[in-house]
This record gives C-alpha cells, structure tokens and sequence, in this order.
C-alpha cells in the first residue's frame, strides 16, 4: 500500500472541521475526528424553547377570552333555562322560582349533552383533566379539534342547566385543546406539543381562578410529569399571559374574598395537621364513591347516552330539595370560607351536594370537579372546625382556617396534587396567614391518600384501561451517573491487520476474553477505526483471508468518560448499538473501556441502594426490609 491502513479509514471517514471534537489535533487525524459519532450536548433551553414560549403567550390570550366567553355562555344556558330570557349577566340557579318544575331542567340539559356525546365525541364526557392527561401520556398529545368546540359547549349546557359542576375542569381541558390543535398544525415534537397543551391547560385555570402559580404546578403535577425549563418557562409565561387578560376583565381581587384570617398557635396548627388526616381518609371515600357510581352506571341494560339523564333526575330532586347545589357554586365557596354559611344548614347542604355531584359525574356527563371538590373540602373542614371550638375551645381553632384547610386538604388527598392544593388556596384567598395550616393539612391528606388508595380521582380511569400514570417526579438516576464510573474497565480490542482466519480461531478456543458480543477495531498505533460484533466476525458471508479492517462498515460511535450513562444510552438508540467504545475528550480515538447495556442498568444500583439500605446508627449499612 501506498499509504498505511489507518490514514485509507481517515479518507474514507470523510471531511469534517476539527472543531466538532473541540480539541486541538494532529492535521491527519482531522477527519477521522469530525466523523466519530459521540453523544450530543445537552441543551435545556434554546432558540426553540423561545419559539414555544411565544406560541404559548399568544395561546394565553386565546384561552383566556374562551374562559371568559365560557362563563358567558353558562350565563346564557341558565338564563334560558331557568328564567326564560337571553341575557349573559352573572346569575345563580338557585334564584330560579320555577318551584317543582325547575327538576326536569337539569334532565332536559343532561338528554342534550348525551345526545352531543352520542353523535359528537364521546370524549366530552368526564371531568376533563383525566381526558388531557390520557392524550399527554398515551396519544402524544394529539386532542381531536372537534374536541376544542364540543367540550365547552357541552359544559356550558350541563352546567348551565343546573349541573353541580365548577368551569374550571372544561375550562382547562378546552384550553389544553387549544394548545394541542395549535401544536398538531404546526412543525414541533410531542414534547413541544405537550408543552403547548399544558401552557393552554394552565391558562385556562389561572384565567378562572387568577392562580397563576398553582396553575403551573397544576401543570407540572397532572400534565408534564416533569420540571425542565423547556416546558415550565412556556407554561409560566402562558399562565402569567392568561391572569392579565383576567385582571382586564374581572380586576385583580382574589377569586374568594374572606375576611383576614388569625395566625394559628401551636395547638390549633396541631388541629390543622389532624384535620389533614381526616380530609385524606374523606378524599379516598369520594374518589371510592364516584368510581363505585360509574361501575353502577356501567351495569345497567341501557345505552350509555340516556345515562345522563339519569343523572339529570337526582340534580333535579337535590336541586328542588336544595336550590343552592344547582350550577357552578363559587359563592358557595365564599361563604364558607368566609363564615357566613356555617353549621346544620351547610353540613346538610354538603351532603346533598355530595350525592347530586357524585351520581351526576358517575353518570358520564360533562363537568369539572374542582369546585364541587373544594365546597365538600371546605364545608367539612368549616364543620370539623366548628365542633373543635365548642369542644376543645382552648385550641384556639379558626374555623375560617379550618375550612380553608379541608378544602384544599380534601382536593389535595383526591388529586395528589400537593403543592397544586396548597399554593390555589393561598392565591385565591391571598390569606398569607393561611399558608402554615394549608401545608399541614394537605401533606397530611396526601399521606393518607397514597396510604390508602393506589390511584387518584384522576388517575384511577386512566389506570383501569390498562395506562401506566407516572406518580413521582425523580431526577434521572441515568443523568447523574458518568460513564468512567461504570465503563472504564479492560476492553479486547482487535488489531486492523490480523487475519479474519485468525481471530475466528481464537473465538472458537472459548477463551475468556474471546467471550464478548463487541470487539473495537484498532492500527498497529493503537487508533480506532470502528467495532465489529461476534456475528460479524462469524458470518459466513465474510470470505477467509479478510482482514479485521474489511469489516468495519461505518465510522465509530464512541462515548466520552466524562459523559452520563443518559447521553450514552441515548446516542445508544440513535446508532442502534449496544456498546460504545469509551474515549477521553483529550484523546478521543484512543480506546480506554467500553460500555454495554448491562453498564447502563448497573447505573440503577446507587439508586436502588439509596432506597433500600438502612444504616444504623454510626454502624454499617443494614438491608431494608
């Protein structure tokens, strides 16, 4: 040859800056460098990220004005229904004086909203968070565009017509349409699409409620499943975007306004913690309760479209019997927290808020259950207070605080939405005062619900076909660990000369070292020029008197020793390999280990060691039992 091997595999490698390694080299080993594939940089936040977030400010603005022209048009549904007129001006079922007939008014809207059901999407029908997060996790978030008009409207006409059913819930899934229309029409990935959903989702909540906080932990908690800038700066801007065109419209007083609130002392704070637990066993009842109701409904020998109505007739009576259970109920809320709705009267009106709520979401009708979630919280909190008072007066409780505690104790033992809850509770009432007993109360509900109940009130339909929700947020055991910790151990590697004959041979006296799947392929230099695999080698294609340099197909993809076991397994599944040379950035095609599948799984182990080893005491580390 006119030239020695390694400097024909550098030709043959092809052109390529220097730079793409970022060290300075040899001139006759440039292109050998710029064609080694080697994992990518990570990158949380870049030119795309700021094209998302631009999308997202603009899908604020939208889902904004829809949250103001929903409420509009519950409005307008309940000034037909129940006064006979066309107005859109704030009004409350429960002013109606339609006497006995105002009970066939929530059957008339719920026959509408199957037949929309029936004949439009069947999706509409259901609380609305579940349905977003079932597209977020199995479908890509790819919501149906019918879904961005159905969904609103069939919660206008429920509501509207009596449903004991809060905006919010249609409200977030409408805007989480929007977004995911907005992301299958443009050129972006599922997880810029998922962000985009969740940026629509959460405006939509902090245009009802003005929370724009716990909007976004709504998002990262129920939505994202996850805490990475390129989704969280999206959704925050959106969120931020969404309460502006709030305050221009309704003014920037909180959603619940309530007198100011006492500092708690150490005993009532102790109430607080113990009332925590009683909402966490109170949330596993309702999830129970409402999930008992669709299996219920699920049974009967009727066609799923007139379930509705069924669940029309009990609204009709519990809204006849108790007109202050009709509709959306945010001044429900109000007053309870605020103390002016107290004792035998609001445990009764609780309780048959419960039943017209519960039976009426079982039954598969479209509606939220934020709200009725949050008045059944704080009713009983206000209650369980209220006893606490005239039993145990020394305790100092509020009952103000004690209702502000159940009902986001209540929403947070239901949803498993921990900081969600506590963080809606503060930004709605702006009761800074609140914040101490709200984080006792709901971490105490939430231990009780996970204790008790494998899935939440809007997980447990998801899980019950088959879908596997994620239920924490960890870092990536894989991102923390690094390749010279699991990869940097003796590696065979192949001379580019030796004879194919030969190392077949060798393969075949079963020696030790001749036992791996993957060989690199290195000159008589010690320079990489690629891998070959055991089948390669013992192809029988591949005629006899080749050299091992014959076999190299395709430059090397190698991994740096400073690199994550991430990044390794990523670059793993781009190439389709499942072992990867290991190189230092110094000396990028001078081979010091090589790193296998097996490594990767072996980077669990610190993980797995720091949940199940116990140390005792200064002693040595005991297993878990």
């Amino acid at each position: 040859m006119k030239k020695p091997d390694v400097e024909r595999i550098e030709e043959a490698l092809g052109e390529g800056p220097e730079a793409r390694v970022g060290l300075p080299v040899a001139p006759s080993m440039g292109p050998a460098l710029a064609s080694l594939r080697t994992p990518g940089v990570p990158v949380s936040v870049d030119s795309r990220t700021v094209f998302i977030s631009g999308l997202a400010v603009v899908l604020a603005v939208v889902a904004a004005l829809v949250a103001q022209a929903l409420g509009a048009l519950i409005h307008f549904f309940t000034h037909l229904a129940y006064f006979g007129r066309l107005s859109v001006e704030p009004v409350s079922p429960a002013d109606n004086t339609l006497g006995l007939y105002a009970m066939f008014v929530p059957v008339a809207g719920a026959i509408v909203v199957g037949l929309m059901a029936r004949y439009g999407s069947r999706a509409i029908r259901g609380h609305g968070i579940p349905e977003a997060m079932e597209q977020v996790l199995f479908n890509q978030s790819r919501i149906p565009p019918r879904m961005t008009l159905l969904k609103p409207l069939s919660a206008a006409i429920a509501i509207g017509t009596g449903g004991p059913f809060g905006a919010e819930g249609p409200i977030i899934a409408t805007g989480g349409a929007l977004g995911s229309l907005l992301g299958q029409g443009l050129h972006v990935t599922a997880d810029e699409r998922k962000a985009l959903l969740a940026a629509g989702a959460a405006a939509g909540m902090a245009a009802t409620f003005g929370a724009p906080v716990s909007a976004v932990l709504l998002a990262v908690e129920l939505l994202l499943f996850e805490f990475k800038p390129r989704s969280v700066i999206p959704v925050a801007l959106a969120t931020a975007t969404a309460t502006g065109v709030r305050i221009a419209f309704m003014g920037g007083a909180p959603a619940f306004v309530i007198p100011e609130l006492t500092s708690p002392s150490g005993s009532a704070l102790a109430f607080y913690g113990v009332l925590g637990l009683l909402m966490g066993g109170a949330s596993v009842l309702c999830t129970r309760a409402v999930y008992w109701l669709e299996d219920a409904f699920e049974k009967l020998p009727l066609h799923w479209m007139w379930w509705p109505a069924l669940g029309g007739i009990v609204v009709g009576v519990v809204g006849w019997l108790s007109p202050r259970t009709l509709g959306v109920g945010y001044t429900n809320i109000e007053d309870i927290l605020s103390g002016h709705f107290v004792g035998t009267a609001m445990l009764v009106f609780c309780a048959l808020k419960f039943i017209s709520w519960s039976v009426a979401l079982g039954s598969g009708t479209s509606g939220g259950t934020l709200a009725p979630l949050f008045t059944l919280g704080g009713g009983l909190g206000s209650g369980l207070g209220l006893l606490a008072t005239q039993l145990f007066p020394s305790l100092g409780v509020d009952v103000r605080v004690a209702a502000l505690v159940g009902m986001a104790a209540l929403f947070a033992g239901a949803s498993r939405a921990l900081l969600t809850s506590v963080v809606f509770a503060f930004e709605t009432t702006r009761q800074p005062l609140g914040l101490l007993p709200l984080l006792a109360g709901c971490a105490a509900s939430y231990l009780v619900s996970a204790l008790l109940m494998r899935h939440s009130i809007m997980t447990e339909k998801l899980a019950r076909r088959g879908g596997r929700i994620p239920t924490e947020l960890g870092a990536d055991a894989l991102g923390q660990a690094l390749v010279r910790d699991h990869g940097l151990k003796p590696v065979v590697t192949l001379q580019a000369e030796a004879s194919l004959d030969g190392v077949r041979a060798w393969l075949a006296s079963d020696a030790a070292e001749a036992r791996h799947q993957g060989f690199p392929i290195v000159s008589a230099a010690g320079v990489l020029l690629g891998v070959v695999t055991r089948r390669d080698l013992l192809d029988g294609r591949e005629g006899a008197g080749r050299r091992m340099v014959d076999l190299v197909k395709r430059p090397p993809a190698v991994v740096f020793d400073d690199s994550s076991l991430r990044e390794a397994a990523d670059l793993m599944t781009d190439e389709g390999v499942g072992r990867l040379p290991v190189v230092r950035r110094e000396q990028p095609l001078r081979v010091v280990g090589i790193l296998t599948r097996s490594d990767l799984l072996a980077g669990h182990r610190q993980r797995l060691s720091n949940a199940r080893t116990r140390e005792r005491g200064l002693g040595a580390p005991r297993p878990a039992v």
